[in-house]
Parts: structure tokens; C-alpha cells; sequence
């Protein structure tokens, strides 16, 4: 029977397990828009393709799976690049399908063309572009397959308009199989003898390619071992941070004991981790190309290992099934490091104790406190960028795997968004998206897409002003030359009821309590806006501090 190149799209899309997926319509894909009219797949219709295409990338995020995003071709694909180039950074399996111009209207620019291959090869794995409708079935699979093995990430897919109304005859369209590494025994048993030798090993997790056993498992492998265990940026979720054995984050704004640690390991474990640029502070925790530490790297990608660092042991697996050989290993009695572990775990509770005052009528400290106490293991926090970002980052002790969202890219706008995937995977846990007036304004059209679709998500905006993080480099290098980092906002709070939602302000600590029980019991998409003094720019240095360091 034939079908049109539309129908077979959304066939192999129900082949691969595609439940859901994020667009913003247009044209050049009515038939694919036409075929899905008679599915059962959700589509999340969303107000600017970078929001759809980050929702995409946080759905690959939380389950492991392609988040599937649909988009028009030209300014609808190059507006959804941002959100291609968090999942490339991020390692999220993403599959970004374009509708392409006409197949004769090719090379002559034609309204809104782009030769996607040439302009996306470095925000993708695979840039390909269907001119067959007998052929998505084949497409389509292999878009699937590239996406989630080795070192995940996004893929973009092509459809000429002209292509999807072509009616052929095509095979039926089969689930992709995911291409697996394991490690072999020999290196399981190097890496088991290194650490028997060593004085002062230190696990590092990262990555993506984990899910609830794994963690699960490692954690219980780590605990017979007493072994210290850090999680590299924004990768907090994948150890308990209340275990005996967690050390802390990895990342920006490492706490300096963690990083003395580290440096003075003599065995370093990177696992699933690639150790990226805000990972390792800058390139400064280990020595590249050759460490100071005996480097055991761990990675399903064999491109990976060695490309920055040079490992002593490379080891070319997914952490689901390195942590499923390290089983059956037996631990030390006592292990040397165990005192050392213990020290590290403490040094981390003391880090992550919010302060409890700091300048201005809003504290963060207490709020972030009360927050800890009043929210649920399982809730799932994300945030886009900015300075606002510490206040989760460094004070949130994340419990629970897939509890947090948030970009390794450092890229603004993400976290509400991520907040809507959030809640359409799991509408039974609290969502809560913490963002900065300029971040939340990057993709806060985005909260008319959790109106629509009735996802109460919290989203608590930590309105200073300013664009904070640049502002505060800007104060360090050029102290009192403030240039293009003001900013004049709405008043967050009717935004949120204007869209149909709850809305509330918190100029003082002891209102955001009340606040958020009122945003929570209204069942409704919320917006608490936190009035922030600018001056508290991180949680102990002041602007005016910063800028006084430069002038001496």
C-alpha cells in the first residue's frame, strides 16, 4: 500500500516509541502535521522553536530516548539551533526534523532555504536530508540509532515539502538497536587493581547513558568502597548528596577543598564523564594532556578517550554496564581512604549550607533552606544560566536521579521550557524551573505552552535587574564602566496572570513561603518573582566588592 512521505515519517516515528514530540508548524511540513492528525503521538505545539527544540533536548534528557522536534526551514531551523547546541554540548539524544523547500527549488535560495548540511555539521552528529519518500524508513532509523549510541546527541533530518506528498511503497519501519560497548574483563580487573594500590582515589561522574539502576547501583558499589564521589557540572543528580560517600560538584564555583582533593588524588576515575571545559574549572583540575593522577577514563564513546586527557586505563563503555562489571568485586576490609572519604563528605555539608544573611530585604539562603525542607526528594529542578544559577547549584541537595535539568552549555532560557517537558514526563512530581529576569525572558513566551497544556510548573524568577553574570565580569575588568547589561522588566507577577496563570512578588525573605504554598495549592502555572538587591551578586561577594578587587 502506498503512503505519502508524510504518514511514513510519523509510521517509523510510532516504530521507534515516539510518544511525544515539540514543534512550531509551518508550511514546509503540512503533510507530517496531516499524518499526525490520525496519530496517537502528542504534539506540544510551543511559541518559538528554540523553546520547542530545548523541550525536546530535556525529554532525551530525562529518559534516554530522542526528543523528537519539529520545525519550518530557515529562521524556524536557525531559531531552533540553541536548543541543538545544549543537546550536542550536553550529549542528549535529539532528532531536530526540518521541512526543507521544494527538491526543484534547491541552490537558488529560494524562500527561506538553507543548505542545513553545510550550516549545521557543527551542531549536529548527522545532518541528512531525505529526497526519497521509499527511503525515511531507512532514514529515519538510522537518525534514531546515531542519536542515543556512543556519546549521545542531536541529529537533524531534512524533508523536502515536495518529498512528503510523494505517495510511494516503502518497507515498514523497525525500532533502531542501540550499538552497546562493554568493557572486557582484563580491564575491569586493571582498574580493580589500581585501586587497591591507590592512597587517594576519587570518582568523577558525568555524562548521560546512566538511568536509575545504574545509579543506583553505583551508589551501593561506591558505599562498599568507601569511596569519595564527585558529580561533574550540572550532573548532580546522579549521586545522593546526603551519602557518606558524596565529596560534591565538580564544575564552576567548585568548593577550593574539593579541588585541592582532587588535584592530590592519586587515582582519578572519570566515569561517563568527558571533563569539559566548566567541568574541570577552566582545564586547571587535571594536567592535559598527560595528568598528574593515574587517569582511569570511562566513556561509550571511543572518541573521547584520549582527545583531551591521556588515560592510563580507557575504557570504552556505558556506565550502566561498567557499573554492572563492578559487582562482583570485592571490597577492602578497611579501606585506606576511608577517614579521607568521611572528611570530604563533611567538607560538602559545611559548602552547601545556604548563608543565612546577605544584603538587601530578600535573603536567598533562608529561601533556598526553606525550600529544602519543603519539597520532595523526587522534585525535579531545572534553570537556564546566570549567576541566579548558584543558589541551586551549589545549595540544593539533589537526592534522586532525574531530578534535575539544566544546561553543561551554559546556555540562557533553558530552564522553563525544560520545566514544561518536565512535567508532561512526570505530571506527578513538583516541577520547579529557577531562572533570572534575563534568562526567564529568553523563552518565557513558553509558560503559554504550560498554560495550554495545564502543567503547573513553579517557576521562581530571580529578578535583579541586571543581566548578573555578565555584569559581574564587566564590574571585575572594567570596574564602574557599566555598558549593555541593564535591564527594564515587566512586572513578573501580572505577566503570570495575564497569561492565564498565578503570580506572586516576594520583596521580603519572609513572604516567599506563603507565596510559593499559594502558587502550589492554585494548581496553575506560577511565576514568583524574587526582588534581588544587584549588589548580592553571589551568595558572599557584593558588585561593589568585585569591582574594588580590580582597582587594587
Amino acid at each position: 500500500m502506498k503512503r505519502t512521505g508524510g504518514q511514513l515519517i510519523v509510521e517509523a516515528l510510532k516504530a521507534n516509541g515516539v510518544k511525544r514530540l515539540s514543534c512550531v508548524p509551518g508550511e514546509s511540513f503540512l503533510a507530517v502535521l496531516d499524518a499526525l492528525h490520525d496519530s496517537d503521538i502528542d504534539v506540544i505545539v510551543c511559541r518559538q522553536e528554540g523553546g520547542a527544540a530545548m523541550m525536546a533536548d530535556c525529554w532525551g534528557r530525562l529518559t534516554g530516548e530522542s526528543g523528537i522536534c519539529m520545525v519550518t526551514r530557515g529562521p524556524g531551523a536557525t531559531n531552533a539551533s540553541a536548543g541543538l547546541h545544549i543537546a550536542r554540548q550536553d550529549s542528549i539524544p535529539m532528532i531536530l526534523f526540518i521541512g526543507q523547500v521544494q527538491r526543484d527549488a534547491r541552490e537558488r535560495e529560494a524562500f527561506q532555504e538553507v543548505e542545513f548540511r553545510r550550516a549545521f555539521t557543527e551542531f549536529a552528529k548527522w545532518v541528512g536530508e531525505i529526497d526519497d519518500a521509499a527511503r525515511i524508513p531507512e532514514f529515519v532509523t538510522r537518525a534514531f540509532a546515531i542519536a542515543t549510541s556512543g556519546r549521545p546527541g542531536p541529529v537533524v533530518l531534512t524533508l523536502p515539502e515536495d518529498m512528503l506528498r510523494d505517495e510511494v511503497e516503502a518497507p515498514k519501519a523497525r525500532r533502531y538497536a542501540r550499538v552497546e560497548a562493554h568493557p572486557g574483563r582484563s580491564q575491569i580487573d586493571d582498574l580493580y587493581l589500581r585501586l587497591l594500590k591507590a592512597e587517594r582515589p576519587m570518582v568523577i561522574l558525568g555524562g548521560t547513558r546512566w538511568d536509575a539502576d545504574a545509579v543506583a547501583d553505583f551508589q551501593t558499589f561506591a558505599e562498599r568502597f568507601r569511596l569519595p564521589v564527585g558529580c561533574s557540572f550540572r550532573r548532580q543528580m546522579l549521586f545522593d548528596h546526603l551519602h557518606p560517600c558524596y565529596a560534591g560538584d565538580v564544575g564552576i564555583g567548585i568548593n577550593p577543598a574539593l579541588a585541592k582533593e582532587i588535584k592530590e588524588s592519586d587515582l582519578l576515575i572519570l566515569l561517563g564523564s568527558r571533563m569539559s571545559e566548566m567541568a574541570s574549572s577552566g582545564y586547571t583540575l587535571i594536567d592535559i594532556p598527560y595528568p598528574a593522577q593515574s587517569l582511569v577514563h570511562i566513556h561509550p564513546d571511543p572518541s573521547e578517550l584520549g582527545r583531551v586527557y591521556r588515560p592510563d586505563l580507557a575504557i570504552c563503555a556505558s556506565p550502566a554496564d561498567l557499573v554492572a562489571a563492578l559487582a562482583d568485586l570485592e571490597a577492602p576490609a578497611e579501606p585506606r581512604w576511608a577517614e579521607r572519604t568521611e572528611r570530604m563528605h563533611q567538607a560538602y555539608l559545611i559548602w552547601s549550607k545556604p548563608p543565612a544573611t546577605g544584603l538587601g530585604a530578600v535573603q536567598m539562603g533562608p529561601i533556598m533552606e526553606w525550600l529544602e525542607a519543603n519539597t520532595k526528594p523526587d522534585t525535579i529542578f531545572t534553570n537556564g544560566a546566570g549567576n541566579y544559577a548558584t543558589w541551586v547549584h551549589r545549595f540544593h541537595r539533589f537526592r534522586r536521579f532525574n531530578t534535575q535539568a539544566a544546561p553543561t552549555s551554559g546556555s540562557m532560557g533553558y530552564g522553563l521550557p525544560a520545566a514544561v517537558a518536565a512535567k508532561q514526563l512526570f505530571p506527578e512530581r513538583e516541577v520547579i524551573c529557577f531562572a533570572g529576569d534575563g534568562c526567564f525572558l529568553m523563552h518565557g513566551q513558553e509558560f503559554a505552552t504550560a498554560i495550554r497544556y495545564g502543567l503547573p510548573i513553579i517557576s521562581v524568577v530571580v529578578n535583579n535587574g541586571i543581566y548578573g553574570t555578565i555584569r559581574m565580569h564587566q564590574e571585575r575588568e572594567y570596574p564602574g564602566r557599566v555598558s549593555a547589561t541593564d535591564l527594564t522588566n515587566p512586572d513578573f507577577a501580572v505577566l503570570a496572570r495575564a497569561y492565564g496563570g498565578h503570580g506572586e512578588t516576594v520583596e521580603k525573605t519572609d513572604e516567599f513561603a506563603q507565596a510559593f504554598e499559594r502558587a502550589r495549592d492554585s494548581g496553575k502555572p506560577a511565576i514568583i518573582e524574587i526582588k534581588l538587591d544587584p549588589e548580592a551578586i553571589t551568595p558572599t561577594r557584593t558588585l561593589s566588592e568585585i569591582a574594588q578587587t580590580k582597582s587594587r
